[in-house]
């Protein structure tokens, strides 16, 4: 059993914010597997489909980004999963929109959302697929900046993306993170 989580915030009001990146690559990975995301279990949304024999169940927590763990904790902890068997994947401000890096495990980087997650399971070490949503302009509050939503121009970028991401988590569910990293990790910031 393997657990892909998006990070987000639930709500409309959110709904194609930056901060909800995570949501929506979770929700595009569903529709193009005919999954259907609205399961109400362990604080979250989920919607599940058998790959090669095993469950692989699509996570979009409901306890707003700061409490993420908590919703994946449970889940690890009734299933009898470890942090190797997740994909987290999840908005960054220090890359330009629509980079792309892949980790195998790190530091929260000032992610409130990959914080909770490393407080709940007590470790860093689980995968992760961070999305590049720009920098913070120099005059705006961060928080309004994550909660804001994106330019058109910004949008196609990202929605390019968007079957990339799909390819990666599918290396990662096979076992194949080096090959991830190796060919979708981008080079720019």
């Amino acid at each position: 059993m393997k657990l892909v989580v998006g990070l987000g915030n639930p709500g409309l009001k959110y709904k194609n914010t930056r901060h909800n990146i995570g949501f929506n690559i979770v929700d595009y990975i569903a529709s193009e597997y005919n999954i259907k995301i609205k399961k109400n279990k362990f604080k979250s949304l989920i919607g599940e489909y058998i790959q090669g024999g095993e469950c692989i169940t699509f996570m979009k927590p409901q306890t707003y980004m700061n409490l993420s763990g908590e919703a994946v904790r449970e889940f690890l902890s009734w299933n009898k999963m470890t942090s190797k068997d997740i994909i987290v994947i999840y908005d960054d401000i220090s890359l330009d929109v629509g980079i792309l890096r892949i980790k195998q495990s790190g530091s929260a980087g000032g992610h409130n959302g990959i914080k909770s997650i490393i407080q709940h399971l007590q470790t860093n070490e689980f995968p992760r697929i961070k999305i590049g949503v720009g920098e913070k302009p120099k005059n705006w509050d961060l928080a309004d900046y994550v909660l804001s939503n994106f330019s058109n121009e910004e949008k196609d970028i990202l929605e390019n993306n968007f079957k990339n991401v799909k390819n990666i988590t599918k290396l990662i569910l096979e076992g194949k993170i080096d090959n991830a990293m190796n060919n979708y990790n981008t080079k720019r910031r």
